[in-house]
């Protein structure tokens, strides 16, 4: 089972996708920007499943075969070109939103690139960028027992490392993997996300995206 490691994975977003991977056996490196940080955050998880949960640097996170990207959207960039040479050959999940808070609403933000994957790619153009877990309730992503039950749209210029990806989310509890397409897709899915979290804001809810209609 390949190693998980979640670059900024101290927080709401990256907490719920490691309880997740840990319980269908992944082992899981929660990177942050201060070791003791991760290494406390990590100790305090519960854990189901036959994988681990341990907090690192985020170089530590990025030596796993598998690396997810969950900082803040406005430091993504720095941390990642910090860690270009261990990220080369592999591939990126991004799951950064640029989205800033407007009122009760969260509103994008578009980068220069026109997406947050677009901009990780020219950062690491000798990695693989895979789109992913963009639309997710992080409370109930670590909740096991939240009874979620949402899709996780997934994209990227990478064809084979878009499959990949979509079977290691397709086996986690409550997840389906559905494969939208090329990297041309990531400006309007990042950008749905503040849609998601406006309306969770305005009907305290913990809303998700479920698409109908699709053939398994």
């Amino acid at each position: 089972m390949e190693t998980v490691g979640i670059l900024g994975g101290t927080g709401p977003a990256g907490r719920g996708v490691a309880a997740r991977l840990a319980v269908v056996g992944h082992d899981v490196v929660l990177g942050s920007r201060e070791e003791s940080r991760a290494i406390e955050v990590a100790s305090a998880m519960s854990v189901r499943g036959a994988g681990t949960i341990t907090g690192g640097a985020n170089d530590a996170a990025a030596a796993c075969d598998l690396v997810i990207v969950a900082t803040p959207w406005d430091s993504a960039i720095a941390t990642v070109t910090s860690l270009r040479a261990q990220l080369a050959g592999k591939t990126v999940i991004s799951m950064v939103n640029a989205l800033t808070r407007e009122g009760r609403e969260l509103v994008p933000i578009y980068p220069p690139r026109g997406s947050m994957a677009a901009q990780l790619a020219f950062a690491l153009p000798d990695s693989a960028i895979v789109g992913a877990f963009h639309h997710l309730p992080a409370a109930q992503m670590e909740d096991l027992d939240s009874g979620i039950d949402a899709d996780v749209l997934i994209f990227s210029d990478d064809a084979q490392a878009r499959e990949d990806v979509a079977a290691v989310v397709h086996r986690l509890p409550g997840l389906r993997a559905v494969i939208a397409g090329s990297m041309s897709l990531a400006s309007p899915i990042e950008a749905f996300t503040a849609v998601c979290i406006s309306i969770n804001i305005r009907h305290k809810a913990h809303s998700y995206v479920k698409m109908a209609g699709l053939v398994e």
